[in-house]
């Protein structure tokens, strides 16, 4: 412990199987909880949302290019699959999970360094109580867009 930590307050214990989805999503946006390891490795940012629609950002960097000198798709999906992921993650009650059951992704141009931030955008497009249905769009800093998924999920409890 530093000098500048207060001794009398103690850190918050995060009960993670009684937070809903959106509760956990935030607690890892605010630091309070660590974030999924994806997002370091990529270098994801600004991630953000409400029940229903998260968003994640991205910096283009030469690390994300594939042989063609234009960003992988690869790592445009893995930003699609966490926009509409974690839309669905977003709207969980506490003890209920889910996982992807399919991504499909169309590329409409592509990204690069040039392109500045890229932003994932992603909602649920029907949640039932075993299936979601979510979509993303990824843009670049001119809002042109990159690309498009959607993307089904089962809940489970």
């Amino acid at each position: 412990m530093t000098e500048t930590q207060d001794r009398s307050t103690p850190a918050p214990v995060l009960d993670r199987a009684a937070m809903t989805g959106y509760e956990l999503l935030m607690a890892m946006r605010d630091g309070l909880l660590p974030a999924a390891p994806i997002a370091e490795t990529l270098g994801m940012v600004d991630f953000d949302g409400e029940p229903g629609s998260i968003s994640v950002e991205l910096d283009p960097e030469v690390r994300h290019y594939n042989p063609l000198g234009t960003v992988h798709g690869g790592v445009i999906s893995t930003l699609l699959d966490t926009a509409a992921g974690c839309s669905v993650h977003s709207t969980l009650a506490a003890g209920e999970g889910y996982t992807s059951l399919d991504l499909t992704v169309k590329f409409l141009r592509p990204a690069t360094v040039e392109s500045g931030r890229l932003r994932a955008v992603g909602r649920v497009v029907h949640r039932g109580r075993r299936t979601a249905l979510a979509e993303a769009q990824l843009f670049d800093s001119r809002e042109r867009l990159v690309a498009h998924a959607t993307s089904s999920c089962m809940v489970f409890a």
